[in-house]
């Protein structure tokens, strides 16, 4: 299939782009490498991308439509992978525009341009902040989301109103992927493992916030990317979907932590602090619908996941950098780090 790739330099677009490439279907990727976080390493992660048999790209906006209109247009494309989008809870406090600007009006664009031309499935990539300020666990799709606690959750839940509105009105169809927490190798620099592990190496405290008692339900990046991949190809899905992609066990903040510091050799210091606006004290995803569904089952534990991740930061960041993004160990593009 001729498969767009919206987000191709981020952390889960560029493995989803290297595992559909691996599956022999072309891929178009668009990225504008913006600089909420290192342009340097998302051009890192495009670096393994970039003349591979069947990968072309686009260096442009979601929100400069007419830039977008043409990428469909010269696509004619059998599927969008929708992964593109503003990140961050704490980073939508003191930037709300961006995430209007990008999670509203690019999704907009998006969603437009399927229905303009003819695309039969939107895959996108929602999330587990959806469920905001919900008490009951696990989190269920079936469970009301209409109390989030951020800027950014609030316009996921947009999006997946947004797609229910295509769907009912233009007859494609669409895939919410509600991902939780995920982590790995070539992840982002604005994620707690990645900020702890810069943190530990320089023998610095950690923010610990309400005092470790947080739960989170990390999901390492492979067992993503098959998800993703399912929920692109897979036979019998309704025309409108929201799916929980998670690894249905939740970890204390400390656990995880002290699984960073046993992978680095070092023991952690930890500066407990409350909790932090738009933050929740847990997330937890009940997986039975992306198992009936995708026949997604997670099977990469904290305990193989972060050792992976550790030993690419400390090679990323190592004398190993001159060799180049392509040849460096633990590059997407190896098939080691993604599936």
């Amino acid at each position: 299939m001729r498969i767009l790739v919206t987000g191709s330099a981020g952390f889960i677009g560029s493995h989803v782009a290297h595992a559909l490439l691996r599956q022999g279907h072309e891929v178009v990727g668009v990225d504008n490498f913006n600089d909420y976080y290192s342009p340097a390493l998302k051009r890192d992660r495009h670096a393994g991308l970039a003349g591979k048999n069947g990968f072309s790209s686009h260096e442009c906006d979601l929100c400069d439509r007419q830039a977008m209109d043409g990428v469909f247009a010269g696509g004619r494309f059998d599927r969008v992978c929708h992964l593109a989008a503003q990140a961050g809870v704490r980073y939508s406090l003191t930037h709300p525009h961006v995430y209007q600007k990008s999670n509203l009006e690019g999704f907009l664009n998006v969603l437009e341009a399927c229905r303009n031309n003819a695309v039969p499935r939107l895959v996108y990539a929602s999330s587990s902040s959806v469920y905001g300020g919900n008490t009951k666990l696990p989190f269920s799709e079936s469970d009301p989301v209409d109390s989030p606690v951020s800027l950014y959750a609030a316009t996921k839940k947009a999006n997946e109103l947004m797609a229910h509105v295509y769907t009912r009105l233009y007859g494609f169809q669409t895939v919410g992927l509600r991902f939780f927490t995920v982590y790995g190798p070539w992840g982002r620099p604005d994620m707690a493992y990645w900020l702890f592990t810069k943190a530990m190496l320089r023998g610095e405290a950690i923010p610990v916030f309400n005092h470790g008692r947080m739960q989170r339900d990390f999901t390492y990046i492979d067992d993503i990317v098959k998800g993703v991949l399912a929920s692109l190809f897979a036979d019998g899905l309704q025309p409108y979907e929201v799916i929980n992609l998670g690894n249905h066990k939740p970890e204390l903040l400390t656990d995880f932590i002290n699984t960073i510091a046993s992978a680095l050799g070092v023991t952690p210091k930890m500066n407990m602090l409350p909790m932090q606006p738009g933050d929740v004290p847990a997330t937890f995803a009940d997986t039975t619908l992306a198992k009936e569904r995708l026949g997604f089952e997670p099977e990469t534990p904290m305990s193989e996941g972060i050792p992976r991740f550790v030993e690419w930061y400390r090679e990323y960041h190592g004398p190993a950098r001159a060799a180049g993004p392509a040849k460096r160990k633990g590059h997407v593009e190896d098939g080691s780090t993604a599936s």
